[in-house]
């Protein structure tokens, strides 16, 4: 069953609008685009509902009228004239989706630039693509941004990472959100790990960089000192530690894992990695698994006990 993806340009269609037309679009893209056009509004440009017509005229003028906003408009459709390349990579990835999951109903995919407030948002049946946020790592952009957007995540905002990054918000909040019952450490590795296991399977192509987000040294560093990595987690007794706190900073975002490494080098996010590696070791003694199979399994104790996993 083959699959066609249109990303429909919202970005392209704001980039024309003009101030004397901002009524009548307004009325227009409540129905074009519905839920995504109202939360475009009120949660990423924050003017408030579209209902609100004479609100939106005023505040969607001033909007416009910024340079700072024609700027990174006329930026956005110089990098992106179309997308085709995403089209075709996400058709592919959502192919093998509904294979797994053939009830999953494909979302809208709807392209918009949001001010650098959100990258890939998901609502009540569509993705939205925040192409401000995928421009290349040497936009002229974003060294402005970063007190509130550092450079070692803005370093990935490039166009390689627009199907990843979609695919891991819909694994993540629609297929297989994470339960409240996912306390200690080991269960927060091996969800994470089922995820870029699941981007394994759903991205051909894709290297393990992007799914991960690393840096190649990151990856090196991370492969290199991957058994004395789990040897730490085993000995500082992390395992079962349910201190959100303390085990959160090894699956966020991050430059680098203080604990561990010399002069900052090692590699951040090093649960889900030890994750990922588990959850790989443990689909090759279960090649007839699938994803819902491999999702339905609640005890990460017994993905542990039975990929025999021991850092390596």
């Amino acid at each position: 069953m083959d699959i066609e993806v249109k990303i429909e340009r919202f970005d392209q269609e704001m980039a024309a609008l003009q101030p004397k037309d901002i009524l009548l679009k307004n009325t227009e893209w409540q129905q074009q685009y519905g839920y995504f056009y109202h939360d475009y509004m009120t949660e990423i440009l924050e003017i408030g509902p579209p209902q609100d017509s004479l609100r939106v005229q005023q505040l969607l003028t001033q909007v416009l009228q910024k340079k700072d906003f024609k700027d990174l408009s006329a930026s956005v459709t110089q990098r992106f004239p179309h997308l085709k390349k995403q089209e075709k990579d996400l058709a592919k990835a959502l192919k093998y989706l509904k294979y797994e999951f053939p009830e999953y109903e494909t979302p809208r995919f709807i392209s918009f630039v949001g001010g650098f407030s959100f990258q890939t948002p998901i609502g009540n049946d569509y993705v939205g693509i925040g192409l401000d946020m995928f421009l290349g790592a040497d936009s002229e952009f974003y060294p402005a941004l970063v007190q509130s957007i550092p450079l070692y995540i803005s370093r990935k905002f490039t166009p390689e990472n627009i199907v990843p990054r979609v695919i891991e918000t819909i694994l993540r909040e629609d297929i297989y959100p994470q339960t409240h019952g996912d306390v200690n450490t080991l269960s927060h590795m091996v969800y994470n790990g089922k995820i870029l296991y699941a981007m394994d399977y759903l991205l051909e192509n894709v290297p393990d960089t992007d799914k991960i987000g690393y840096t190649e040294a990151q990856l090196k560093w991370a492969r290199r000192y991957q058994q004395d990595v789990w040897a730490w987690f085993v000995q500082e007794n992390l395992l079962y530690n349910t201190d959100y706190l303390r085990i959160q900073k090894y699956f966020t975002e991050a430059p680098f894992t203080p604990e561990l490494g010399q002069n900052n080098e090692s590699a951040p996010k090093l649960g889900s990695y030890i994750g990922w590696m588990m959850v790989r070791k443990y689909m090759i003694k279960h090649p007839e698994m699938g994803l819902k199979e491999l999702f339905a399994i609640e005890n990460a104790q017994e993905i542990l006990e039975d990929s025999k996993f021991k850092g390596k």
